[in-house]
């Protein structure tokens, strides 16, 4: 892709199009096809663009490619609480500086205790992933393969397990002011509220973007992407897979 252009250089130097990653920029915990990147190559001429997903830098690298912080003029991992503009690391947050070691505690025993207790047909490993700002919970663990992803999300979807164990989270922690957030196929987010994806925002304002889009595949109530999808400062793209996101591209910018 190519090399960082200062914004004023663009077609629409105060537009910026945010993208999610899974299911949006790429299937879900695939990587970026071709096309993709020649489509982000000829936007980033027009406006400036920039990423924002749940997962850290580490997961978004393996999807979007080793320059990923080269290729995009903003990457956000865990929502933007770790950031970069243009390569440059901006400042960052933290979950356990938040909620304290006491109160993790007893939080990462309940969801053990509650994952330990569930009747699903696979069980793997890595059921919580401590990320800098968030944690993440996954009832099958997120050691499973990619087939064991996909039967795991049908079963989800039929039996509503992510939806109830957030449910449980909620009546169990009432006081701790934790946003638990449905997204990918597998787990759900867990972050102080107001850390959810409307947190990268922070990191633009002053830029004074006029049009600030958003591509997201959770836009529903409860997903991951819906927060910032309903801020009253963006203008919010439902898509159901990258082809849906090119197409909207082309039709807005091409």
């Amino acid at each position: 892709m190519s090399p960082a252009t200062n914004f004023a250089d663009r077609t629409h130097p105060d537009t910026i199009c945010l993208f999610d990653v899974d299911g949006t920029l790429t299937p879900a915990r695939l990587f970026i096809s071709k096309e993709m990147e020649e489509t982000l190559v000829e936007l980033r001429k027009k406006c400036v663009i920039g990423f924002v997903g749940g997962s850290d830098l580490s997961k978004q690298v393996e999807q979007l490619g080793p320059n990923v912080l080269k290729n995009f003029d903003y990457c956000f991992s865990e929502n933007g609480l770790t950031a970069y503009k243009l390569g440059e690391q901006l400042a960052s947050q933290s979950f356990i500086g938040y909620l304290g070691e006491d109160r993790y505690k007893k939080l990462v025993n309940f969801v053990l205790r509650y994952i330990a207790d569930m009747d699903i047909p696979v069980k793997r490993g890595t059921f919580i992933e401590f990320r800098n700002g968030m944690i993440n919970i996954s009832p099958i663990g997120r050691n499973c393969s990619h087939p064991e992803r996909n039967e795991f999300e049908k079963f989800d979807l039929e039996h509503k397990l992510r939806e109830k164990f957030v449910k449980a989270l909620q009546n169990e922690f009432p006081d701790y002011g934790l946003t638990y957030s449905i997204g990918g196929q597998i787990s759900f987010d867990v972050f102080p509220t107001g850390w959810d994806k409307t947190y990268c925002l922070r990191h633009i304002e002053h830029e004074n973007f006029k049009t600030i889009h958003f591509f997201g595949d959770k836009t529903f109530k409860g997903g991951n992407d819906y927060e910032i999808y309903t801020h009253p400062l963006i203008t919010g793209h439902a898509v159901a897979s990258p082809l849906d996101t090119e197409k909207i591209l082309k039709d807005l910018f091409f």
